[in-house]
């Protein structure tokens, strides 16, 4: 499928093609030619040889001396690591998160909601915790993924629909939540509580449990979980998940500056 760029008069149009590449090298997760590339973003050859050249020049990707393939260059890691280092949540909620795997000994995460997906930040496992197949800066869907559930319980119920009609509600499991009604009421009921379980929906026999995280002004910007078997997230150390990471989430939220309206509990359904 090409890719093609978009009419806008305020973008540079070298630039916006630039940008592209590295979009298309990153969904596609691999070396690439150039004649793929032009392929896939419809343009000439002799168009994109310049522009992968500077690319290249500049550290942003890296070309095979093999066979002249192109893939996403270590500059791009470089500027991913100042970013990360300087997004408040992922600062605020360090400790945080290494206290709540100590006291746990699960794995937990730190999510925010990006482009209708669930995108990892951060993630930090025990030593006796089920290897999860998960990993910083790894997207899940939403609808079936106790984070994913979690944020879209506070966005706008268009917006909801609006995610649902874009990335559909694929099961992966039997426990899958595939009925926009069913999705509707799980989403209620994680509002009432402050806080959503995964039962089994994105893998058998995992368990998660997460809780909402708010800025400054009271949105809900990320969210944070403890995952691990069902085996033992169940009964008397379920309810301590719940606590635990409802607390966390809280005291997350303080750090990013969010004072929750008198008479209101931290969760700030």
């Amino acid at each position: 499928m090409a890719i093609k760029d978009q009419n806008n008069a305020s973008r540079i149009r070298s630039v916006a093609k630039a940008l592209m590449i590295l979009d298309l090298l990153a969904a596609n997760q691999r070396d690439m030619s150039l004649a793929e590339i032009a392929r896939a973003m419809d343009l000439p050859k002799s168009t994109l040889h310049g522009l992968l050249a500077t690319l290249r020049d500049f550290g942003y990707l890296e070309q095979s001396p093999f066979d002249g393939r192109y893939r996403l260059g270590v500059r791009l890691f470089e500027i991913g690591n100042v970013v990360a280092a300087n997004w408040d949540v992922r600062k605020v909620a360090a400790p945080f998160i290494q206290q709540l795997v100590n006291e746990m000994e699960e794995t937990v995460h730190l999510v925010v909601l990006d482009k209708g997906e669930v995108l990892y930040i951060d993630k930090r496992e025990s030593q006796q915790s089920l290897r999860i197949v998960s990993q910083v800066g790894m997207r899940l869907p939403a609808h079936c993924t106790g984070v994913g559930k979690v944020l879209l319980a506070y966005l706008h119920p268009s917006e909801v629909k609006r995610i649902i009609a874009t990335k559909g509600l694929a099961r992966y499991t039997s426990h899958t939540i595939t009925d926009p009604r069913r999705l509707e009421a799980e989403l209620e009921k994680i509002r009432a509580a402050g806080y959503a379980v995964d039962n089994e929906e994105i893998m058998d026999s995992l368990r998660c449990v997460a809780a909402p995280i708010r800025d400054h002004n009271g949105k809900v910007c990320a969210a944070i979980s403890v995952a691990g078997p069902v085996a033992r997230l169940e009964g008397e150390r379920f309810q301590l998940a719940v606590e635990l990471v409802t607390r966390t989430a809280a005291e997350i939220s303080a750090g990013l500056g969010y004072r929750p309206a008198a008479g209101s509990d931290a969760s700030g359904a």
